[in-house]
């Protein structure tokens, strides 16, 4: 398996075609896209500034982005690995490699939000060291969401 990973922005076209997976998948698994819509323009591709792809065999197979929240903390965005390839530390890799990113560009600290009802994606989280936190805007009025911190 030959794994190759590429640095891009969130107007990529493999980045956009990820990030309609990702809506379609999140819209599904909280019952509908109604059940989001307020927060869908705080996830809109283009203000991932700095977004990761995974390549296996010249495929690309996964994603993950970094956002800017603050001065001090970086949120990590559409972390995926397509469902055929997963099992295969294509997270765990991308994870590896935008968090050292993060703290190239001087972040302290890395935040996301998931959910509860996506246990592989906590399991990920948990194993890297990242604690749950206080829903930080704009997921302080989103149900079912938990937010999650590591110290760079």
């Amino acid at each position: 398996m030959d794994m190759e990973f590429i640095w891009t922005d969130g107007n990529n076209e493999v980045f956009r075609d990820f990030y309609l997976k990702t809506e379609e998948y999140y819209s599904r698994i909280v019952g509908g896209e109604k059940n989001r819509k307020g927060f869908i323009p705080y996830n809109l591709s283009e203000s991932i500034s700095d977004v990761l792809i995974a390549y296996v065999d010249n495929i690309p197979v996964g994603c993950a982005g970094l956002k800017r929240y603050s001065n001090r903390d970086v949120e990590i965005k559409r972390v995926w690995v397509e469902p055929e390839c997963r099992g295969k530390h294509i997270a765990t890799n991308l994870m590896d490699r935008i968090e050292e990113k993060a703290r190239q560009m001087g972040y302290k600290r890395a935040i996301l939000q998931t959910r509860p009802i996506m246990p592989d994606a906590v399991g990920l989280y948990e194993k890297r060291g990242y604690k749950l936190i206080d829903n930080y805007p704009p997921y302080d009025k989103l149900e079912g969401a938990i937010c999650m911190a590591l110290e760079l």
